[in-house]
């Protein structure tokens, strides 16, 4: 019985080698929740792209719309839309596809592309309720 227990050695260390490894990877990738983009970079994109014709945007210079709810403290909501999770990458699908997400919905697509999303994600990120 020894004798197989031994066998087996290299290959459980070699798997419990292969997982502590594998485990601390993991966190040279640091995960902190906060949107990728340049928020100076997406506080200007949504004056250009027309974000103020609906929504009231903290920050952003220029009249402001009131169809679309107020953008300031976005970042502490439990969803997006009612619908989605409030995650950066949920935020920048909504933004960028509105209308797969929520058929019927009034947010347009404007055709947000993907390096200016998450400019814009990350400076959403940024305001704080009033």
């Amino acid at each position: 019985m020894t004798g197989r227990w031994w066998a087996g050695a290299p290959t459980a260390a070699g798997l419990v080698f292969g997982i502590v490894v594998l485990g601390g990877c993991s966190s040279l990738v640091e995960d902190t929740g906060e949107p990728p983009g340049a928020p100076q970079a997406g506080q200007e994109l949504l004056r250009e792209y027309g974000c103020l014709a609906c929504h009231q945007v903290p920050g952003v210079a220029g009249p402001q719309g009131s169809v679309g709810p107020p953008l300031a403290g976005i970042a502490d909501r439990r969803t997006i839309a009612g619908m989605l999770p409030n995650t950066p990458d949920d935020l920048a699908r909504w933004i960028q596809d509105p209308q797969e997400i929520n058929p019927g919905t009034l947010m347009p697509d404007v055709g947000v592309t993907d390096e200016d999303v998450d400019d814009i994600v990350a400076y959403l990120y940024t305001l704080e309720r009033p």
